[in-house]
């Protein structure tokens, strides 16, 4: 383990469960040389919250902080609802909006739920940890986080905060244009918004819905 990687873990959260880390074949094979690393990971801290809870790292057993690795990464949950853009990925973390971190080719990876884009972060797991400990404020959202926490209440384990605006459509990133909404009805609500925007011809006007 690399000292980004602790430090991080220095500053989060208990552990979400104690159990050892059982990482399915699947999850092995799409996350590739990386797999090894992410195990690691979760060996020392299966699972945790990180800068006010804007950050949380998935574990690899279903709990009543985070649903485990596996149906996370499953087709069924909301990753089909994105209908090929989220193919390819594990995704291990994500963000106070539900911005998703992934490893993909080998590569970790920032995936953002409104348009379905990937932008590149790191090689290893811990390159991201020192990119997400160098700019956590914007990576992970926190300040927002803290702001709309204090004025709305502290967010269930379920909830992720999901703009009424899309910030992709102009919305601001503002406590004012935000709504806590389940995880699972965010990611899916942005995936039809992310294959519109995809299949759209110019001049197009994109609807944007809450999909349960």
């Amino acid at each position: 383990m690399g000292k980004k990687l602790d430090r991080l873990l220095s500053i989060s959260s208990d552990a979400f469960v104690l159990d050892n880390v059982v990482m399915s074949p699947e999850v092995r094979a799409v996350a590739g040389g990386l797999w090894k690393e992410l195990e690691s990971l979760l060996s020392c801290k299966n699972g945790f919250f990180a800068f006010e809870g804007a950050l949380r790292v998935f574990s690899s057993k279903k709990n009543e902080f985070s649903e485990s690795l596996d149906v996370w990464n499953s087709p069924e949950l909301w990753r089909s609802s994105y209908v090929g853009l989220a193919d390819g990925c594990v995704f291990f973390a994500e963000d106070i909006f539900g911005g998703q971190f992934c490893i993909k080719n080998g590569n970790v990876y920032s995936f953002d739920p409104e348009t379905g884009d990937l932008a590149f972060i790191s090689r290893s797991i811990e390159g991201w940890a020192d990119e997400v400990l160098s700019d956590y404020e914007v990576i992970t959202g926190s300040p927002i986080a803290h702001q709309w926490q204090e004025a709305n209440g502290v967010l269930s384990h379920g909830q992720r905060l999901m703009p009424k605006v899309p910030f992709v459509c102009g919305g601001e990133f503002d406590i004012g244009n935000l709504l806590a909404v389940n995880v699972v009805t965010g990611m899916k609500s942005r995936a039809n918004l992310a294959v519109q925007i995809r299949d759209m011809p110019d001049g197009a006007q994109i609807q944007f819905n809450i999909i349960e």
